[in-house]
């Protein structure tokens, strides 16, 4: 993209952005720290972190590990009474642990693998959680087979059956045994009567008479109503209107599926290994029923195959203002026909772009999803468009090939506030920001590193801002350690709380000090600290403190963060019509408006930097103010083909960057 002059972007463009943030209007600012919440269980073995909301009070980040649930939640772990974290047991792999997909309704958590019966992990109390495997069956038993009794003459053969119905009226148990009896409801005053045995956690009783060889509805019966009998007098049987049937579903291996989700009250799965392009969807306004009717009704279960050129499987179910399916070569719309809603007569599904999907979960961003590409390891994008009158897909990864290429995106979370990002780490452990508003055709990527490798991410609302979570893995003493980490936030009113170090750690006790402890998780690294807002030297962690030169209140210690930022080369326009290329250049002098920013280092590239002296006016012994104004900066003369600026932010400080200007020489 460095030839691509005439490219609209490339004016507003970086050649580098590394540990900056770009905001959505423009300016960029170097990433805040990670703190450190927690060593994982066992840093052994890889975890997933996957965001749960409880409420807009309460949210969790929960650390998927091989054979345990653990929570985290505003930058701390939930703990059990004995004071060690609360955890609960799982029986995944962790070789599975990235393959498992996931969707939250309420309270409950639905978790699925094509190896593993589906789950539900439900939060019953701060401290009290249960995985619990999913049925598909009733959740009521059907009744015993009714007594029948008679008036009349025996001429006719009448055959009925029953049914429970659960405490929500929701779910219809199978039908009872069926019971028989020779009457005549024909003759006068000839009737039978339907006796039957109360069923445990039942609220009603529905009745069915055989007729033409289906069970029709005669009536119904609700707790409370008296004795469980009900008189036919020649009822006629609605049989528009007959008992359940359960098939049996998900109850293999083989048939366990890979993808979950909602849709227009229904719980949807897709995609096991005997049949990879089914989709199930629960019967409508349920989690759980699989049931259907003889005739089918609007409401019962869907069960649908997709009919396709090549067998692929459903990796992810995406309800967007339609439902799509994503497989690792098609994605694909479904829709209804000749109705406002999908029934399990009006479904159809259509084709919208031969691109794929990788198994990594999508994100829904405003009314666009965001996905991995199945192969070329791109980020793609997919929404509707008015005009092809249905879904596109774009490369939202086109113009930073460099970031993706022979990489592969393991997971990718979504940030709304206090900017729509998305974030992805990928395996070589690099963690991805894409600033994304599509309705202002607003797409930035950034790049980030740390003394580590990222491994896992997740974004979880606390408060009033979006806040990413990390699983990063760092070598600590010679010794792999994982930990959980959560980033920081960048709204802050006094310099001395801006925490811009990594895996760090936060001292504000009120007292001053100088001797600050528990950091053995950085054991021998060599740490960067503010104290009271001002720079001090870095120090070497030795039996898990440092000692400071002079006391202060707030300190911040953790691993430094070098943030870098490159412009593009400079394209001029000049008389002979070319940009300047084959012409030599060099920036004698560059502005720079900065807001609420300290420790400026800016050159024509990373090996000749000078620094913006901050200090004016301020008392000695107090830290520099944050400068919000145009600096102009007088650079160390360089020519190059490029024309090129480069900053650096290595303090643990802010630096925001709202515009760059530079006054460029031009040789021959």
């Amino acid at each position: 993209m460095f030839g691509r002059l005439d490219d609209a972007k490339y004016q507003s463009g970086l050649a580098v952005c590394r540990n900056f943030i770009v905001k959505p209007q423009g300016p960029i600012e170097n990433r805040p720290g990670l703190g450190l919440v927690r060593e994982v269980k066992d840093s052994d073995d890889r975890v997933r972190l996957i965001s749960f909301t409880y409420s807009t009070m309460q949210t969790m980040i929960i650390e998927l590990g091989a054979g345990y649930f653990r929570f985290h939640t505003q930058g701390a772990t939930l703990l059990d009474g004995d004071g060690e974290p609360y955890e609960i047991a799982n029986p995944y792999e962790w070789a599975d642990l990235f393959d498992i997909h996931y969707v939250q309704s309420s309270d409950v958590l639905t978790l699925v693998h094509p190896n593993y019966p589906p789950r539900e992990l439900r939060r019953l109390g701060a401290t009290d959680w249960q995985l619990l495997t999913l049925t598909f069956a009733a959740s009521v038993e059907a009744p015993a087979a009714p007594t029948l009794s008679k008036v009349g003459e025996e001429k006719y053969t009448y055959t009925y059956v029953i049914t429970a119905l659960d405490k929500d009226g929701k779910s219809e148990s199978v039908p009872s045994p069926p019971a028989s009896i020779k009457g005549n409801l024909y003759e006068t005053g000839g009737t039978v009567t339907i006796s039957w045995l109360a069923v445990d956690g039942a609220s009603r009783y529905n009745i069915y008479k055989m007729q033409g060889g289906l069970y029709g509805y005669i009536g119904s019966w609700k707790e409370g109503d008296g004795n469980l009998t009900i008189v036919d007098d020649d009822i006629d049987p609605d049989t528009s209107n007959t008992p359940p049937i359960y098939d049996p579903v998900f109850g293999e291996s083989g048939e366990y599926p890979g993808s979950v989700s909602y849709f227009e009250q229904r719980r949807c799965f897709a995609g096991t290994i005997n049949r990879p392009q089914q989709i199930w969807m629960t019967k409508s306004g349920t989690e759980s029923d699989m049931s259907y009717s003889l005739p089918i009704r609007d409401d019962d279960r869907i069960s649908f195959r997709v009919a396709a050129r090549e067998a692929n499987t459903i990796r992810h179910i995406v309800p967007l203002s339609q439902l799509v399916l994503l497989t690792s070569a098609v994605e694909w719309c479904v829709t209804s026909l000749n109705s406002d809603a999908i029934t399990p007569t009006t479904i159809s599904v259509r084709p919208q772009s031969y691109n794929g999907a990788s198994n990594v979960q999508p994100i829904i961003a405003n009314n666009t999803m965001i996905y991995a590409a199945s192969r070329g390891n791109h980020v793609r994008e997919l929404g509707y468009n008015w005009q092809a009158n249905g879904f596109i897909s774009s490369d939202l990864s086109l113009r930073a090939p460099h970031l993706f290429d022979g990489d592969e995106i393991l997971d990718m979370a979504f940030a709304k506030s206090p900017y729509p990002i998305v974030w992805f780490v990928t395996r070589s452990g690099k963690l991805l920001g894409l600033t994304y508003v599509p309705e202002q055709q607003v797409g930035a990527w950034h790049w980030h590193d740390t003394d580590g490798t990222f491994e896992s991410c997740a974004v979880v609302a606390e408060g009033d801002e979006d806040v990413l979570y990390v699983v990063v893995r760092r070598e600590i003493g010679g010794v792999q350690k994982r930990f959980v980490e959560r980033m920081a936030s960048r709204k802050f009113d006094n310099p001395a709380d801006a925490f811009f170090v990594d895996c760090g750690l936060s001292y504000a006790s009120g007292d001053e000090a100088t001797t600050f402890s528990g950091l053995s998780h950085l054991e021998g690294k060599t740490v960067s600290i503010l104290s009271d807002g001002a720079v001090h030297p870095r120090r070497v962690v030795e039996g898990g403190k440092i000692t400071l030169e002079h006391p202060a209140r707030i300190v911040h210690v953790g691993l430094p963060i070098e943030a870098d930022a490159q412009t593009l080369p400079v394209p001029l326009m000049l008389k002979d019509g070319s940009f300047g290329q084959g012409r030599f250049k060099a920036v004698n002098k560059v502005w720079l408006r900065v807001f609420r920013s300290s420790g400026i280092f800016a050159g024509p590239d990373a090996d000749h930097l000078v620094e913006a002296k901050q200090r004016m006016n301020e008392p000695y012994g107090s830290p520099p103010r944050l400068k919000s104004e145009e600096i102009p900066l007088v650079l160390t003369p360089s020519w190059a083909d490029s024309g090129q600026v480069f900053v650096r932010q290595k303090d643990p400080l802010p630096l925001t960057i709202v515009s760059l200007t530079a006054e460029i020489a031009l040789g021959g």
